[in-house]
């Protein structure tokens, strides 16, 4: 069937409620993403997320093309977890849960990614060669990026 699952677990030295004001503000999803994607919000963004809210993007995942990318955030559950899911873009299924959870020293956030690209075999090869590599890229500078900006010494 070809239905891929990524999954990316992190804790950081912050609160539950620091984490959420910071994953429940639509435009520090930029912030998160690598340069190399050339990842730009063309819509106008509220100030928190909330369910229904469309977001349309432009990525530049593969030679620089642009591609226009429209995510729905379907589920909100207030300190607890969102979801994300595409409504048109490069994937035939993108859905994306956003996971948080008070432990002890901080906050565990879980990342669960379901997707499933378009040309059947060719998605696959696809997939194979860069896509997951590139995902797996993608959380990892996101891991980086926030050991970095929330970690505390």
């Amino acid at each position: 069937m070809g239905v891929y699952t990524l999954k990316a677990k992190q804790v950081l030295p912050i609160s539950l409620q620091e984490a959420w004001d910071f994953f429940s503000t639509p435009k520090n999803l930029q912030t998160i993403t690598p340069d190399y994607l050339g990842f730009e919000i063309t819509s106008e963004l509220a100030d928190h997320m909330y369910a229904g809210q469309v977001i349309t993007y432009k990525v530049r995942p593969l030679l620089g093309i642009p591609l226009f990318w429209m995510t729905e955030i379907t589920h909100v559950a207030e300190g607890k977890h969102f979801i994300d899911e595409q409504r048109f873009g490069p994937y035939v299924l993108w859905h994306h849960q956003h996971h948080f959870k008070e432990v002890e020293g901080g906050v565990e956030m879980i990342d669960l990614v379901h997707y499933k690209l378009p040309l059947g075999f060719l998605g696959k090869i696809a997939h194979w060669l860069f896509v997951r590599k590139q995902l797996e890229g993608i959380f990892d500078y996101r891991y980086r990026f926030l050991e970095e900006h929330f970690g505390r010494a």
